[in-house]
C-alpha cells in the first residue's frame, strides 16, 4: 500500500476532546482509513478515557468503557491500524487541572493548562494516568505523552524561586519534566516508546538538549501545520535533532482543525499543500528519516474552545491527504480514487470562504456544509456511499440535495455568508432552487435594520419577503430535524447540542426574528378609538 512514500507509518489523529465519535461509527469509518491508505491511530483520549479509583472524575459523561475501548483496539486490528494512545502530562492538562481536586497542581494558580513540574504529586497524577492507559493497550509500542505549549512554565511561584539559582531555566525546567515522564514509562514498560510534540524543544541550545538524556528515552514529532511550511528550515531541524542523539524522528501535517477555532469545512487546497512540503522535507533526506507521519484532525483547539471541524466533514481532506501521500503528488488518478472510494461525482477543491480578520462581525454566520461528506454538488448529486456503509458513514448523504446546506436560512435571505462576501455554491442558484432565497435587495434595501428598529416597511415588499421567508423556515426547520437524526449515529447527544446551538441555532432565531418583525410591521394599527357621538352634531 505505502508505494514509493516516504512515510512508512501513516496515522490518523482522533482528537476526543470534542464530539468523539460513537463506537459503532468508528466500526464503519475505520475500513475507510485503510481503504484511503492510513495503516495507524493516534488516539486522543483526554476525558474519553474510563479512568479509575481516584481519577475516575477525570471522566467525561459519554466516556467510553474498558470494553468499549477493548472493542475499538479490535476494529483498528482487523483494519490494519496500529493504535498508539495520547495522554497529556505537561501541557493542555485543562481536562485534569479544572477540576479541584487537582487545582493545586497547576504551575499558574488562574489557570488550568498547565501541570506545576516541581510537585511530586503532579508526577505521581499523570504516572497514574499513563499505567492506566498502558493497560488497556497492552500491545502499544509507542505512547505519546504530548507535552506541546507548555503555556506560563516558569511562571509559578515555585518555578520563580527555582530559577533564581543559577544555571536553572524553563528549558532545563522542561527537560526535566519530559525525562521524569519518560523514566517513569521505561520503568513500567520498558517496550513502549515515548512520542513528544516537538516545539518545546526547537530552540533548545544543542548542547542543553544532548547532555539532557531526553533524546535516548523519547522520540520526537516534529509538527507544522502551515500551507507554506518552511522546508529547509525542517531539514535543518532535524539535522539538530539528530545531533542532539535523537534515533528517530517523526512528523504531523493536518487535514482539519488547524486553520481556525470555529473552522466548518476544511480548506482542502491548504492541507494538501501542507503535505507537498512534508514529502519535500521527507525527499530531502535518505530514505526512512522519518519514521512516520500524523495525520492530525483537532477538534478543539483546547478543552474550552468551540469545535472545529467535525470528522465527518473533514473526511474529504483526510482522503485527498492520505491519496497524495501515496502518489507522491495529488494528480488525476489520486482524485479520482478518492471520488470513488467516497462515492462522490467531484471532489470541491475550493476553499471555504471565511472572513477577514479585520472586517467587523458579520450578522449572519454560516452553516458548516455538514450534510455532505464533500461541498461538492452539481445537478447530478451523488447519493452513494462508501462500500455498503455509506448511509450510515454518511448519513446526511440521504437528503434530495446536499447543497441545500451551503449556507444558513438568514445567509440565504440576504444573500451573503459570513464577512459580506457573496457565496454562490454548487446548483444553489439555479432555478430549481429559487424558493431556497430570497433577493437580497429586499431585504438591504426595504428591510433594513434600520426599518426593523422603527417598523418601516413598504406594503409590496412584505408580499415579496414574508412568504418566500416562511416557506424557507418549513423547510429548514425540517431539515435541521433531519440533520440532528443524522448526527446522532454518529455523536452523543451532548455533542449534538453543541453542534447545532453553535452552527445552527443561531441562523434560525435570525429568521424567526426577521419573520416576527415582519408580521409586527405588516398588522394594521387597530383604529383609533372613537371619542364618543357628539349628539349637537346629529341632524
Amino acid at each position: 500500500m505505502s508505494g514509493s512514500t516516504p512515510f512508512k507509518m501513516r496515522l490518523v489523529h482522533l482528537d476526543l476532546k470534542g464530539a468523539p465519535p460513537k463506537v459503532s461509527y468508528l466500526s464503519e469509518i475505520f475500513p475507510l482509513f485503510r481503504g484511503l491508505g492510513a495503516n495507524g491511530l493516534l488516539i486522543e483520549y483526554e476525558d474519553m478515557f474510563p479512568y479509575e479509583g481516584s481519577l475516575r472524575l477525570l471522566r467525561a459523561k459519554y466516556a467510553y468503557s474498558p470494553s468499549e475501548i477493548k472493542e475499538i483496539l479490535h476494529l483498528a486490528g482487523l483494519n490494519e491500524l496500529e493504535v498508539i494512545p495520547l495522554v497529556q502530562t505537561f501541557g493542555h492538562m485543562e481536562f485534569v487541572l479544572k477540576h479541584a481536586a487537582f487545582a493545586h497542581l497547576r504551575e499558574v494558580g488562574p489557570f488550568p493548562c498547565t501541570l506545576n513540574p516541581h510537585e511530586a504529586e503532579s508526577l505521581a497524577l499523570v504516572g497514574a494516568m499513563i499505567d492506566q492507559v498502558l493497560e488497556l493497550h497492552p500491545g502499544a509500542r509507542w505512547l505519546h505523552v504530548g507535552c506541546d505549549e507548555v503555556y506560563y512554565l516558569g511562571e509559578g511561584e515555585a518555578s520563580r524561586r527555582w530559577l533564581q539559582q543559577e544555571q536553572n531555566s524553563t528549558g532545563k525546567l522542561c527537560l526535566s519534566h519530559m525525562r521524569a515522564v519518560a523514566s517513569h514509562m521505561q520503568t513500567r514498560r520498558p517496550s513502549v516508546t515515548p512520542l513528544v510534540w516537538d516545539d518545546m524543544l526547537r530552540d533548545l541550545p544543542e548542547d542543553q538538549l544532548a547532555a539532557s538524556g531526553v533524546p535516548q528515552l523519547v522520540e520526537p514529532v516534529l509538527w507544522d501545520y502551515a500551507a507554506d511550511l518552511d522546508v529547509h528550515g525542517k531539514v535543518l531541524l532535524m539535522q539538530k535533532y539528530w545531533r542532539c542523539g535523537f534515533s528517530r524522528l517523526w512528523a504531523a501535517s493536518a487535514f482539519k482543525g488547524a486553520t481556525g477555532p470555529s473552522q466548518a469545512v476544511p480548506p482542502i487546497k491548504h492541507h494538501l499543500r501542507n503535505h507537498v512540503q512534508w514529502l519535500q522535507v521527507a525527499g530531502s533526506r535518505p530514505t526512512d528519516s522519518l519514521q512516520g507521519i500524523i495525520l492530525t484532525g483537532w477538534q478543539r483547539y483546547d478543552h474550552f474552545s468551540v469545535l472545529c471541524e467535525l470528522l465527518p466533514a473533514g473526511v474529504p481532506s483526510l482522503a485527498a491527504c492520505l491519496q497524495l501521500l501515496l502518489h507522491g503528488g495529488f494528480d488525476g488518478d489520486a482524485k479520482a480514487k478518492v471520488e470513488n472510494l467516497l462515492g462522490i461525482s467531484n471532489l470541491e477543491m475550493m476553499d471555504p470562504v471565511r472572513q477577514a480578520p479585520c472586517s467587523p462581525p458579520h450578522p449572519i454566520s454560516p452553516l458548516p456544509v455538514l450534510l455532505s461528506p464533500s461541498p461538492a454538488c452539481g445537478d447530478s448529486c451523488s447519493q452513494q456511499g462508501f462500500l455498503q456503509g455509506g448511509g450510515r458513514l454518511f448519513p446526511w448523504q440521504q437528503h434530495p440535495c446536499p447543497c441545500h446546506t451551503s449556507q444558513p436560512p438568514s445567509a440565504q435571505l440576504c444573500g451573503r455568508a459570513a464577512g459580506g462576501q457573496h457565496q454562490p455554491h454548487g446548483c444553489l442558484g439555479s432555478p430549481r432552487h429559487t424558493r431556497m432565497w430570497i433577493c437580497p435587495r429586499y431585504i438591504t434595501g426595504w428591510f433594513s435594520p434600520y426599518h426593523r428598529r422603527r417598523k418601516l416597511i413598504h406594503p409590496v415588499m412584505v408580499q415579496h419577503i414574508q412568504p418566500a421567508a416562511l416557506s424557507l423556515l418549513a423547510q429548514w426547520s425540517t431539515l435541521v430535524q433531519e440533520l440532528e437524526v443524522a448526527l446522532q449515529l454518529a455523536f452523543y447527544p451532548d455533542a449534538v447540542e453543541e453542534w447545532l446551538e453553535e452552527n445552527v441555532h443561531p441562523s434560525l432565531q435570525r429568521l424567526r426574528a426577521l419573520l416576527q418583525d415582519l408580521s409586527e410591521v405588516a398588522t394594521p394599527p387597530p383604529p383609533p378609538t372613537s371619542p364618543g357621538r357628539d349628539a349637537a352634531q346629529d341632524p
